[in-house]
């Protein structure tokens, strides 16, 4: 916090991690510690870079005001990434009860007699937070990789074995040995099982193929015989006639 006695402003300066083309916002927290009514103003070197959420307000005895500092999209990064701009906070006692459409450039006039504190703040530019590792596709955090299995349900080998391999390769070099041993181990029983699987299904489906037939043969036959039934008895009538 600042050494003055009216507002504490935390922090005392102004990190933006840097991406460009973005806009990029951080914040300010100002803590008035009196019993006091406490008018502010934020002023800096460059406005049209920057659009601050108050820019004045008034800060009641004994409570805190946020301050939103955004960054306007940048198209270009400045050499060695350091940044020269600039911000200045003032703050002057108010009267009690003084809102924030009362706020006047003349509150913050020394000429005029009023006892204005000032805080400079300077921008540091800091590198943005780096994402997570990614995770391998086709698989769950913290679980390996599967083996797909294709249309007519066999286990396709290749997709393993490349699973395999990139989940191996990913990991750090002392566990490589320990853990990709129980990993092809795990992917073996899987492929096994998978293809166990593939065998009972082609088993049901033949047997399935099987009843089909002999429902079709069956169904063959009773169309026959209604046939010859019918002919009979047309040609019964036909003779009665």
């Amino acid at each position: 916090m600042s050494t003055g006695e009216l507002l504490g402003i935390e922090p005392l300066e102004l990190k933006f991690p840097f991406e460009l083309k973005k806009q990029i916002s951080c914040s300010l927290q100002l803590s008035n510690k009196t019993d006091n009514y406490v008018a502010f103003k934020v002023k800096t070197t460059n406005p049209k870079k920057y659009c601050v959420r108050p820019n004045a307000g008034i800060v009641l005895p004994r409570s805190t005001c946020d301050v939103i500092v955004t960054m306007q999209a940048q198209k270009e990064a400045p050499p060695d990434m350091q940044c020269k701009d600039k911000f200045l906070l003032q703050s002057v006692k108010a009267n009690d009860g003084v809102t924030v459409k009362d706020i006047n450039a003349e509150m913050f006039s020394k000429e005029a007699g009023h006892v204005v504190e000032e805080c400079k703040l300077r921008v540091l530019y800091v590198s943005p937070p780096q994402p997570p590792s990614p995770v391998l596709e086709g698989s769950e955090e913290g679980s390996p990789p599967w083996g797909s299995v294709s249309d007519n349900g066999n286990v396709n080998g290749t997709d393993l074995s490349t699973g395999t391999r990139a989940f191996v390769e990913h990991l750090e070099p002392q566990d490589k040995p320990l853990e990709a041993g129980a990993l092809i181990s795990k992917l073996t029983d899987e492929r096994n099982n998978a293809i166990q699987q593939n065998n009972k299904l082609r088993r049901e489906l033949e047997l399935l193929r099987c009843q089909g037939n002999k429902n079709r043969s069956g169904a063959s036959l009773m169309f026959v015989i209604i046939i010859g039934l019918l002919g009979l008895l047309l040609g019964y009538l036909m003779k009665k006639t």
